[in-house]
């Protein structure tokens, strides 16, 4: 299994901060492509959030949960809610956005099976290393 669970959320944690860097940076950048980063970012941040609250629970469970809060997020955005809550709180757009874009749901969808194929992929690795260290010791 995992190595301890502090190392797990510190490793997640510190990849949050990560993302939450990269994610301020594709929102300084222009255009599509950087549109489209900071929106898949935006579920891979919650998905790492999930991840540190609910440490054991399925993978997959947590990639659905990220894309349906995102998804909820964006369509709350029907609503002048967002709108009203960023004029009163101005780093609030940051989080809720501004204006509907269906589009926005493929970036979080596309973030949400990325981040759940890379932590599997990394789970894999530390599960792997584990088994070894396991039987050299046996």
């Amino acid at each position: 299994m995992y190595s301890t669970p502090w190392r797990h959320r510190v490793a997640l944690a510190l990849a949050a901060c990560l993302v939450v860097a990269i994610g301020l940076g594709a929102h300084a950048v222009e255009g599509p492509v950087a549109a489209f980063a900071a929106d898949s970012l935006y579920t891979v941040l919650v998905y790492l959030i999930l991840r540190l609250i609910f440490v054991r629970a399925g993978l997959w469970m947590l990639a659905v949960a990220a894309f349906a809060f995102s998804a909820v997020i964006e369509a709350l955005q029907l609503s002048e809610l967002p709108e009203q809550w960023g004029d009163a709180f101005p780093p609030a757009r940051l989080v809720l956005g501004t204006s509907f874009s269906a589009t926005d749901l493929v970036s979080y969808a596309i973030g949400a099976l990325t981040i759940w194929l890379a932590d599997r992929a990394v789970l894999g690795v530390v599960e792997a290393r584990s088994s070894r260290s396991a039987r050299s010791r046996a």
